[in-house]
């Protein structure tokens, strides 16, 4: 019997869950799953038998750099084909984001990240929450974050990425105030960085009166 990929394990069981059938169809860098089930409705009938696609991403990080004592942040722009395959611009502006290794602090994962993405370290983070992207289809669960740093000059600082990923990040610092006009008129086309902007600005004043009094 074939062993089921690690990347791939069952559903767990729940009161309300009643699987038919689950086979992993493909296990390449993501798994993905077609799983036949029913659940229980609210009257505690069960529903009809319904067959979804299941993809398996796991855990992931993001993190907004941010720096007090000038009112900048530091986003990165990469190549996505998703965004493309959607009818979006494919270069997508970003917060620097990844995903968890097996066993690993996903606070310790975003700063590997960050660090990676962007060349800096954060020495102060505020969990933001953990939040699901694509409840209808996708397991992946995001852990964010905002980091403190200290940012230099508005512009582009460079271009960083893992080669082995075939990754490039162009690194941009950027004035508070500039980015929360283009999340306004909605040039900020992803959630998870749209989101963590609108966290900063909602806790911006706490946050700043926290990080420069330390």
């Amino acid at each position: 019997m074939k062993a089921r990929p690690l990347k791939a394990p069952p559903v767990p069981p729940h009161p309300l869950y009643r699987p038919e059938s689950d086979e992993v169809v493909w296990s390449g860098r993501f798994a993905l799953q077609i799983v036949r089930f029913r659940y229980l409705r609210s009257d505690g009938t069960p529903s009809r038998s319904l067959t979804w696609e299941l993809w398996r991403r796991g855990q992931g990080v993001a993190l907004l750099p941010y720096d007090p004592w000038t009112k900048r942040v530091a986003l990165i722009e990469q190549f996505r084909l998703p965004a493309l395959a959607a009818g979006e611009e494919p270069v997508m502006r970003e917060c620097p984001a990844g995903l968890l290794n097996v066993g690993e602090d996903p606070a310790e994962a975003a700063l590997r990240e960050t660090e990676e993405e962007t060349g800096f370290v954060p020495d102060r983070l505020a969990p933001i929450g953990e939040y699901l992207l694509m409840q209808g289809g996708c397991d992946e669960k995001m852990h964010y974050f905002c980091g403190r740093v200290r940012l230099p000059e508005p512009g582009l600082i460079g271009v960083r990425g893992l080669e082995e990923e075939g990754e490039e990040t162009r690194i941009l610092v950027l004035p508070l105030a500039e980015v929360a006009g283009m999340l306004a008129r909605n040039e900020i086309r992803n959630v998870t960085t749209a989101m963590l902007l609108m966290w900063l600005q909602l806790n911006l004043t706490r946050l700043d009166r926290e990080w420069m009094d330390a």
